[in-house]
Parts: structure tokens; C-alpha cells; sequence
């Protein structure tokens, strides 16, 4: 089976970039004839036989004259419609397997995908894997500009986006947002894609609440691959790694005066969180180097304050032994069990959010029995997710 695997950025970038990589990776050892396309970059490390990918697009950076462009490109880019209709052309796919696409590669091409159908190849399949909420809201976070949960344009009423400026608090940037999810919900164009894949029920209930989706949606947990856990003792820290970002929530952590954080990762609030006497801050840390954090952890903590799908981080700090104390919130009360791999708090809520790291850090035996529990859970692997995938690739 040929399969076009599609994102906007090849490179690593992401949680949406380690599925598409370990998922082309699995599917080419058992067979599968893989390619990919987007956006081109300096880091790009995947591609297709012609080596077309749209041009970078740097929405934080870049000159003035380009910038000038983006507005229209971000809602419809004749660029990406040819040159994947070029790519399809020549591949000849049995499926486009679509991923995150909005503003960098637009919904173009989704019609270059049906216009292939239809002229080339009845049988493909046109699948599409929701990381996040952007076919439901212009700002892809169900959050608005003041750091809140919004729910507001859930049913097609996109104006609020514009309205509250929730994308990077820019009244521009939210027009261009409203503008664009306005115009494809009124053109129907998702109705082209043959299965939705959720990654937690959560998303898939949001999904479902649009008539258009209700019928396509399936959930299915993110895959995860065998991580081996380093041999080492724990040490009198608690974890946080992933970006630190505003609606992850990590400045939660500056309320938690007497205990002793590491952070890894990088973000906007990096600086903020270095500056407070009870958090080191070690950077962006990978492989082994980050698993041995992981692993030599008390606990790790989850607080973000939007709705999270299925972040690989829960997932990761499980399968090293390390229980999570993560928000109940979007989907990640669907990969930690409450009391046995870690602890479930009230979003926001400092006081809970404390209670519920002690709880773990400060009784021994409780924190041992959840290692435990950790190290005997399993997440699905690769292989059972592509059991799965391939039934979706070929049904009829």
C-alpha cells in the first residue's frame, strides 16, 4: 500500500511530528511505501521522490514583504494545491493521511486530494488525524486571549474568535482565523474526509458535536514506543518537561514555594520560572538524558489548563516508573488512573495542585505502590495502533 502522509512541518517540532515519523517508520518496515509531504524547512527530515514542500512559512518572523502575503495564504495557498497534486501524480497513492495543515497548507489540499480521486484513483482514502481542535476553533485550543477555557465557537459561531482576538491575542491574526474556519465550514469541505482519528474520547465527543463529523469520528489513543528504563534510585524532585507555555500551566508551579521543581523544555515563560528560587531550569532535554530525569523523578506533574488530547509526556512518565499529578481536564484523566498512576487535581487550583504532589512526595509507601503501578501499565505500541490504522486504510 502507497501511503502520503501529511503535516505541515517535517521536522521535529511537535507531538503531531513524533506520530507521523514513528508511524512512516513502522509502516515502511512491514511493507508500506511511504511518503510525505509540507512545509519545506532547514530540518526537514522526511520527503517525497520530487522533493516538493511549500515554502517556510515564519509567522514570528520574516521579512515585512512576505508577512504582506500571509493573510491570503493562510486561507487558501494555490502553492501547496499544486505542488501536492504533483506529488500525487506521481506516487499514486492508496491513501493521504492528513495531519496538522491549517495556515501553513490550508485546506488546498483537501481538494487536491478529492480532485485526484476522482480523476485518478476512486479507492483512495482520505484520512485525517485531529491533534487539536482546529476544525471546531479558529484558535485550535478551545482558549481565548485571557488564558481561559472557551467553548464559545463551538457550533460554527466563529465571529467570537475575532471578537476576543484569541489568536496570540491579535485582532488581525483572529480575523484571518475567523475568516478562513468561516469559509470552509460554510463550503463543507471536511465532508471529503472519509475518518477522523481522535486521539482521547475527549476530542471525539467535541468532534461529534459537528453533524458533519459525527459519522467519521473514531477514538484511538496515541501509540507509544517501548521506552527501557534506566536503572537509578529516585531523587527529591519533581518533574515538569514539555513547553512552557501559558496554557500549560506550568506557572502553577511558582505557588508551590517548598518544593522542588526541574523543568525541561522552552517557552515563553522560561525566564519567569528561572527567576524562582524553588525551580531549575535545564533547557529542552531528549532521549536518554531526558528519561534518566523522568525515571529519577519523584513524580512528574501535568497542570495544563486546556484541553490536552493525548500528550505523549503522561505517557512517557508512566512507562518510566514515574506517577503524574496531571489536571482533570480534556484528555488526560483518560491516561492516568486516579490513586494508582498518579493523581488527578482541579485545574488552576494551587491549594489541590500541592495537596496532590505531597500526597505522593511525602508518604513513601503510597509513592512505591505507584511505581509499581507505573511500571506494569501498558500504553498501546505501534504495531496494535497499525492493526487498527490499516482497517480504517482499507475499509470500504
Amino acid at each position: 500500500m502507497k501511503i502520503l502522509i501529511v503535516n505541515k512541518f517535517l521536522h521535529p517540532n511537535g507531538g503531531s511530528e513524533t506520530y507521523i515519523f514513528q508511524l512512516g517508520k513502522y509502516l515502511k518496515s512491514i511493507g508500506h511505501e511511504v511518503q510525505y509531504f509540507g512545509m519545506e524547512h532547514e530540518g526537514r527530515c522526511v520527503s517525497n521522490n520530487l522533493e516538493l514542500y511549500t515554502s517556510d512559512m515564519d509567522f514570528h518572523g520574516g521579512s515585512k514583504l512576505k508577512k504582506l502575503t500571509y493573510p491570503i495564504k493562510t486561507i487558501y495557498s494555490k502553492e501547496a494545491k499544486k505542488k501536492i497534486t504533483a506529488v500525487l501524480k506521481d506516487f499514486q497513492p492508496d491513501v493521504v493521511h492528513i495531519n496538522n495543515f491549517n495556515y501553513q497548507l490550508t485546506p488546498s489540499i483537501i481538494y487536491a486530494a478529492e480532485k485526484f480521486r476522482k480523476k485518478h484513483n476512486p479507492r483512495l482514502k482520505i484520512i485525517y488525524t485531529a491533534h487539536d481542535y482546529q476544525l471546531l476553533c479558529p484558535n485550535h485550543l478551545f482558549f481565548d486571549m485571557n488564558g481561559n477555557v472557551c467553548e464559545k465557537c463551538l457550533g460554527g459561531n466563529f465571529r467570537e474568535c475575532a471578537k476576543n482576538s484569541c489568536i496570540h491575542a491579535s485582532k488581525a491574526k483572529s480575523i484571518i482565523g475567523t475568516a478562513e474556519a468561516t469559509l470552509y465550514n460554510k463550503l463543507q469541505t471536511y465532508k471529503y474526509i472519509d475518518k477522523i482519528i481522535c486521539p482521547s474520547e475527549f476530542l471525539k465527543e467535541k468532534m461529534d458535536t459537528n453533524p458533519l463529523f459525527r459519522n467519521k469520528t473514531v477514538a484511538m489513543h496515541n501509540f507509544i514506543s517501548p521506552i527501557e528504563t534506566p536503572e537509578c534510585d529516585k531523587e527529591d524532585y519533581v518533574l515538569y518537561f514539555g513547553r512552557l507555555s501559558e496554557e500549560k500551566g506550568v506557572d502553577i508551579l511558582l505557588n508551590a514555594k517548598d518544593i522542588n521543581f526541574i523543568c525541561a523544555g522552552t517557552g515563553e515563560l522560561e525566564e519567569t520560572l528561572r527567576s524562582a528560587k524553588n525551580i531549575k531550569t535545564v533547557g529542552f532535554k531528549t532521549g536518554k538524558e531526558l528519561y534518566e530525569l523522568i525515571a529519577k523523578a519523584k513524580c512528574s506533574v501535568y497542570p495544563s489548563i486546556w484541553y490536552e488530547n493525548c500528550p505523549f509526556s503522561v505517557m512517557e512518565s508512566i512507562m518510566l516508573g514515574t506517577p503524574v499529578v496531571g489536571s482533570d481536564i480534556g484528555g488526560i484523566p483518560e491516561l492516568i488512573e486516579n490513586g494508582k498512576t498518579g493523581l488527578l487535581f482541579n485545574p488552576s487550583d494551587s491549594e489541590d495542585f500541592v495537596e496532590k504532589v505531597k500526597e505522593i512526595t511525602d508518604i513513601p509507601k503510597l509513592a512505591e505502590e505507584m511505581h509499581k503501578n507505573c511500571l506494569n501499565k501498558k500504553f498501546e505500541a505501534v504495531e496494535e495502533y497499525c492493526k487498527e490504522l490499516m482497517k480504517i486504510y482499507t475499509e470500504s
